[in-house]
């Protein structure tokens, strides 16, 4: 742990499992200026630019276990884990969409005071090898007079590795918060300031537009296809209507009702 003493030598870091375009948008919606970088293969590592746990008096654990949980909801799709460290303790909070969060805790020393059972969860929902990467975890759920706090984080991040997790150079979990915003700023990390709902939403669309579903939500592929749905529902609705069958007519109102909402969705994308 850093040297300095009280909870000035308190920090944190957001490892999100997604590559920075996608964790972005979301990560706008905390309303908290962050440091955004890639960390490995689809890993991605949030820096908090401020240090809201000396102004607003919550323990860092909790701060940062709300923002992983925001993330991780806003998000459903990959999860967020939450180191942490103050002058005290060090550990972790995993955050996975809706689910509960798991965590584990070190005390400054190295001493563990989580539960096995958290340490596999945490496996389990990272989806690490049952094997081999819950017995390269076993040893940080044990005494150990060589280990501190942040040797403990150190050696979490090493068996991360193995799923393509590798902070940016200098990165280090357990150092100060000053220090790792530094850092950050030197490996050219980008600065994301808080956005509002309709922003974030805006954002999130363009990386959703910028994937391969893009070409059929916006463009011509986009136009043909909400014309090619019209073109089949609305007959089949009236079919549906005329020989008095729930199940046609409702297949045809979902084929119309796609199909005005993908060209209403394209041209409202194309309105500046």
């Amino acid at each position: 742990m850093n040297a300095t003493s009280g909870p000035r030598s308190a920090g944190a870091l957001l490892l999100c499992r997604a590559e920075p375009p996608v964790v972005r948008p979301p990560s706008r919606l905390l309303r908290e200026r962050m440091l955004l970088a890639p960390a490995g293969l689809d890993w991605s590592v949030l820096v908090p630019e401020g240090k809201p746990w000396l102004d607003d008096g919550e323990p860092v654990e909790r701060v940062v276990t709300g923002w992983a949980t925001a993330l991780a909801v806003s998000a459903a799709s990959w999860p967020v884990l939450a180191l942490w460290w103050d002058a005290d303790r060090a550990g972790f909070t995993l955050a996975a969409g809706f689910r509960r969060t798991v965590g584990y805790v070190w005390l400054a020393d190295g001493t563990p005071v989580g539960e096995d059972e958290a340490m596999r969860t945490f496996a389990a929902r990272l989806h690490l090898d049952p094997v081999l990467d819950v017995q390269a975890l076993e040893p940080l759920t044990r005494p150990d007079p060589d280990a501190d706090a942040h040797s403990r984080l150190v050696g979490l991040t090493a068996v991360l590795a193995r799923t393509g997790l590798a902070l940016p150079t200098g990165l280090a979990p357990g150092d100060h918060a000053d220090r790792l915003r530094s850092v950050a700023h030197a490996q050219g990390a980008e600065l994301l300031e808080g956005a509002g709902w309709r922003e974030a939403v805006r954002a999130e669309l363009d990386v959703v537009e910028g994937g391969p579903l893009g070409p059929y939500l916006r463009g011509p592929r986009a136009r043909l296809l909400g014309a090619a749905q019209l073109a089949a529902g609305v007959p089949l609705l009236a079919w549906g209507i005329g020989r008095r069958s729930g199940g046609w007519a409702t297949a045809g109102a979902l084929l119309v009702a796609h199909g005005v909402l993908g060209l209403a969705y394209d041209r409202l994308r194309e309105t500046p």
